[in-house]
């Protein structure tokens, strides 16, 4: 990005496809501010849960965070267990104030729907497996293909990198 910035500089200033570039480029930065901004807002929302998903990772596994998410994370939940401590917990009964935030806050929701496309075939991926007992409702992700899934049935396939969350 800052190479094409440098070349936009240098380029004539009354060229039209220099004002298309600077739109381009000030496009692909609102696309990767607003993408950014939902990973915070999802990392706020289920703080607990993602920071006890890093902690039982296994060695050698990849992370789901970056280290600069993973220290907001950290510093996220610090804040707000000194925040509750110092508002509400320190006025509470002894035997009140304690609270579990992986307990208090809520899960995400693993069965909520989600776009996917397909970057390595896989065979008899099993859609419903609580569905119905007596049948099984397995399909084959080709290559390329694009799904609307649940997001459990596909989550270990994100993990490996075989699908990709669009």
């Amino acid at each position: 990005m800052a190479c094409v910035e440098a070349n936009l500089k240098r380029a004539k200033g009354g060229d039209l496809k220099v004002s298309v570039h600077r739109m381009e480029i000030e496009r692909i930065r609102y696309v990767l501010s607003s993408y950014l901004r939902c990973r915070l807002v999802k990392i706020e929302k289920f703080f607990p849960h993602v920071l006890e998903k890093e902690k039982s990772r296994a060695e050698g596994e990849p992370s789901i965070l970056s280290p600069e998410e993973f220290a907001f994370a950290k510093e996220y939940m610090a804040n707000t267990e000194t925040y509750l401590k110092n508002v509400g917990l320190k006025h509470m009964p002894p035997n009140l104030q304690k609270v579990s935030l992986l307990k208090s806050v809520p899960k995400p929701n693993l069965d909520s729907f989600v776009f996917l496309r397909v970057l390595e075939r896989q065979e008899n991926i099993l859609v419903e497996p609580e569905f119905d007992e007596q049948r099984d409702y397995t399909i084959d992700l080709e290559e390329g293909s694009q799904h609307l899934i649940r997001y459990k049935v596909v989550a270990p396939l994100v993990a490996s990198g075989a699908v990709q969350l669009i």
